[in-house]
């Protein structure tokens, strides 16, 4: 891992946003660590790097979701190890929206849930959507600590990455619960209200 970041590190910019763009496809290393890599040499280009991973993983989630959506889970048994591939399908078959937003966090890669939304035929939008929302905050987390505090933000990131998901992520997922909550709300009562109709037409 530490030759291939190395390797990456060497096109620069560049390099970051191939790294990025392979993990959101097929690739098994997280793109964090090229990014951590190319900040702790230029700190002040920490930001552009953020922005630069950020697109580049956006412009590889689709294609993630379409590798999915023709060739199956055949590309998961292949390229991703089983109990993270059941894991990520564990969470899938709970809450889709969840599984996506919390495996944008995670360590878990998230080619695995690209790929599996593609399987599951998940709304494309939807993935590109929370996939947004998880990625900004992971690259732009890093982007900004080195941004404000040089090469010692190194020694911060695994912390305030810990600290975003279990603050963040919940705050999301609550919502996620309650507008779902409250959508199964409003569709009981409009059935109730049309079943009413129809007994009064009855009548």
């Amino acid at each position: 891992m530490e030759q291939f970041v190395e390797f990456m590190g060497n096109f620069g910019p560049l390099g970051l946003a191939i790294h990025s763009f392979l993990d959101a496809i097929i690739f098994p290393i997280p793109a964090f660590f090229t990014q951590v890599s190319l900040s702790m040499l230029n700190p002040n280009n920490a930001i552009w790097l953020a922005t630069l991973g950020f697109f580049a993983c956006l412009l590889g989630t689709p294609i993630g979701y379409l590798i999915g959506k023709v060739f199956g889970t055949g590309i998961l048994t292949r390229f991703v190890k089983p109990e993270l591939t059941n894991k990520a399908t564990n969470y899938f078959k709970e809450k889709g929206s969840i599984a996506i937003l919390i495996g944008a966090f995670t360590p878990i890669p998230f080619k695995v849930f690209t790929i599996l939304s593609g399987v599951m035929k998940y709304p494309l939008w939807q993935l590109m959507a929370y996939a947004a929302i998880g990625r900004a905050t992971k690259f732009y987390v890093v982007g900004v600590l080195f941004y404000l505090f040089d090469r010692a933000a190194a020694t911060m990131v695994d912390s305030v990455s810990l600290y975003i998901f279990i603050t963040v992520v919940p705050v999301i997922v609550i919502f996620l619960l309650v507008r779902k909550w409250l959508r199964k709300r409003k569709e009981r009562k409009a059935l109730a209200l049309q079943q009413g109709n129809e007994q009064e037409a009855e009548m």
